[in-house]
């Protein structure tokens, strides 16, 4: 990956719904890659770390307060 592809973040996702996760979630402020990641879980409530970061939590902090307690994947 040169480093232009790693300044973009990851490659956008190609199911609508982590689509608009994501967008959601690079609109709040969140860093692509965490943003990629978050949107394609569906374990995490988007609307639980929006409210989060709308009460001034920071990204990385609302992502780590709603992260899964197992560790099996939800990608949708």
């Amino acid at each position: 990956m040169s480093a232009q592809q790693r300044a973009l973040g990851p490659p956008a996702p190609s199911h609508p719904i982590v689509r608009w996760r994501r967008g959601r979630l690079l609109e709040a402020g969140f860093a692509p890659e965490l943003a990629a990641e978050l949107a394609e879980d569906s374990r995490v409530d988007l609307h639980a770390v929006l409210d989060l970061i709308d009460r001034a939590c920071r990204p990385d902090l609302a992502a780590r307060i709603l992260a899964p307690l197992d560790s099996e994947s939800g990608a949708f």
